[in-house]
């Protein structure tokens, strides 16, 4: 399935996208993009370490067979707005932290429609910029629609936008963006999700692996850079410190909202 009728939002964000990375002078590498079905449902299980990995991979199916990806969002994105508009327009699909089951259904629904569903099953942006632990959401969707599982790798893309690296708006010119796409992994109901999941983790570290080994700047020193591989990202323990903190903090100001709420 390729392009739907009634998506022009999409084919605009899309173009202003590829006008941003060809401004800035972006250097695109695909590696494996036969491995993006033409048509059908498929889930992107997708490395997460910068915040323009959705553009990048929007940009790359896109180049690859015109193919729209929705994305599994955050609710708070939707409610802002601009970008709540959008989102909308682009049918991305809404995630409500407190009550997930109804983003889960919609994406199985997409899936068995013959979409891309675009997944960041690490989460959030992963500081360390190694794979970290998956969620087991893409697993399950993919095995319930009956639709594969395409991994995908971004490595260079953090360098653009990141959580903790930040750079000058020189330093994101010429950036290299290497993207690796594995074959397929096919999963039926049958399969234990966490299983599939472990499976996808070790191919998707496999990925960044080699593109960070091959990767033609040298990282040494550099924020952007794993600390395994002579960075001053923090290592996956400190990253995971940091992000259980945030947690934290995002579900006490969560109680804090619904307390003051149910006193009006």
């Amino acid at each position: 399935m390729s392009a739907k009728r009634g998506d022009p939002i999409y084919g605009v964000a899309v173009g202003a996208g590829i006008s941003l990375f060809s401004l800035l002078r972006v250097k695109p590498k695909i590696t494996g993009a036969e491995n993006i079905p033409d048509t059908g449902g498929a889930v992107l299980a997708i490395t997460h370490f910068g915040y323009m990995d959705f553009a990048l991979t929007e940009w790359m199916v896109w180049r690859k067979n015109r193919r729209h990806v929705r994305f599994l969002a955050t609710k708070a994105a939707f409610d802002k707005p601009a970008v709540g508009f959008l989102m909308r327009g682009m049918r991305h699909i809404a995630v409500d932290m407190s009550a997930g089951a109804e983003a889960f259904r919609n994406a199985v629904y997409a899936l068995r429609d013959g979409e891309v569903l675009g997944v960041f099953p690490e989460g959030g942006v992963n500081a360390s910029f190694t794979v970290r632990e998956l969620k087991t959401g893409a697993a399950r969707m993919a095995a319930e629609a009956g639709v594969p599982i395409i991994p995908v790798a971004i490595w260079g893309g953090h360098r653009l936008m990141t959580k903790t690296a930040k750079s000058s708006f020189a330093k994101k010119f010429g950036v290299p963006v290497h993207v690796a796409v594995a074959p397929a992994i096919s999963v039926s109901e049958l399969d234990d999700a966490a299983d599939v999941t472990v499976a996808l983790h070790s191919t998707l570290q496999a990925l960044v692996d080699d593109l960070q080994v091959n990767y033609p700047v040298d990282g040494t020193g550099q924020p952007w850079q794993p600390a395994h591989l002579g960075g001053t990202a923090p290592t996956p323990e400190e990253a995971a410190a940091v992000e259980a903190a945030r947690q934290a903090r995002k579900k006490a100001e969560r109680a804090e909202r619904a307390a003051a709420s149910t006193k009006r």
